[in-house]
């Protein structure tokens, strides 16, 4: 059984690296070390060899109709249909029975302290795997509807980067800005890998400009990790950097500030269940409203947060804070003629 299992993971790698818009036409050896470091860790061709890779492609063509071709001209795999995937196909009893197997194994490990930030990823896997003991069950989606999260893509990158993190190598890549909407080449030095609402994020250190610099995995291309090592910045702690952070803006050139709000009793009730950070607390809690404070950097994902409540909650300071709220109601007022 775990030689089946491990066939099918390695069906999934493959479909993956063969997908990868990034980096097209993987060859032979491309494949064999992206299945072999999935599984095993290492890329050295210990435990995974050119034909097990072969064998795999066929079966896949076979089992599956991967449209799998060669191409002569890049030297490398790549799917005749390029909108096949094999994630497309209904799992079997053999995929069912290997998610199960690798399910009860994340399950043993769940209260162990490096696992428990993911409980709830893990919790929902369980889940999601308990419930559907048929997999064919087409009617499930009738019954049962779970929270989705669509990959805004970048993942495949994070080994790469991983490598980079851990040795200060220096990187570069091509980065399109959502503002200009143009590539343009970038050189820094991984310093943090970090996710936020399911979108992957670098936090590296730009040497030419001095400085700590945040980019979006799903906004890059062409990313080469160099051989060349470079110094980090010596009081780059994430824990600090990160410590007065509502998201993923970090602003350390300025100073936190001390955020009071109010809230109407029922948008209080979520905000004291989801709180917008771990520095909030309750001030008072008044027959009509909920007086809540926490110290954070001002960034566009509090704003945000803020208005999402619309007139359910109100910013009492800083002043800095409300004029900028006020900003964004008037051009909200505009839009709708008010």
């Amino acid at each position: 059984m775990p030689h089946i299992k491990n066939a099918l993971i390695r069906y999934r790698i493959i479909d993956r690296c063969i997908r990868n818009k990034y980096k097209t036409y993987p060859t032979k050896k491309n494949l064999r070390e992206a299945c072999e470091e999935s599984l095993y860790g290492s890329a050295d061709g210990t435990n995974i060899c050119d034909s097990t890779i072969e064998k795999d492609m066929f079966a896949m063509k076979m089992e599956h109709d991967a449209p799998i071709r060669y191409s002569k001209r890049y030297g490398g795999y790549y799917y005749e249909n390029p909108d096949f995937s094999i994630n497309d196909i209904p799992l079997t009893e053999e995929d069912l029975n290997a998610i199960k197997f690798a399910v009860k194994t994340l399950t043993q490990f769940r209260d162990v302290s490096m696992f428990k930030q993911f409980g709830n990823a893990i919790d929902k896997i369980v889940d999601r795997v308990s419930i559907a003991t048929n997999p064919q069950d087409k009617d499930l989606g009738s019954f049962v509807q779970f929270e989705t999260s669509v990959s805004s893509g970048g993942n495949d990158y994070l080994p790469l980067l991983l490598e980079a993190v851990r040795n200060s190598l220096n990187t570069t890549f091509e980065y399109t800005s959502f503002i200009t909407g143009k590539p343009k080449v970038r050189k820094v030095t991984p310093l943090l890998l970090k996710e936020y609402r399911n979108r992957w994020y670098l936090i590296s250190f730009d040497a030419d400009k001095k400085d700590i610099i945040t980019y979006a995995l799903d906004r890059m291309s062409e990313l080469l990790v160099t051989e060349e090592v470079a110094e980090k910045p010596n009081d780059f702690d994430p824990d600090k950097y990160f410590k007065y952070t509502l998201g993923i803006t970090a602003d350390n050139k300025s100073r936190p500030e001390k955020i009071v709000l109010k809230a109407e009793n029922i948008a209080a009730k979520y905000i004291d269940s989801q709180p917008f950070h771990p520095s909030q607390i309750i001030l008072k809690e008044g027959k009509n409203r909920t007086t809540f404070e926490m110290e954070v950097f001002i960034s566009e994902e509090l704003i945000r947060g803020i208005l999402s409540y619309g007139g359910e909650l109100e910013v009492v300071s800083p002043q800095i804070l409300r004029d900028r709220i006020i900003v964004r109601l008037k051009s909200m007022n505009g839009l709708y003629g008010l």
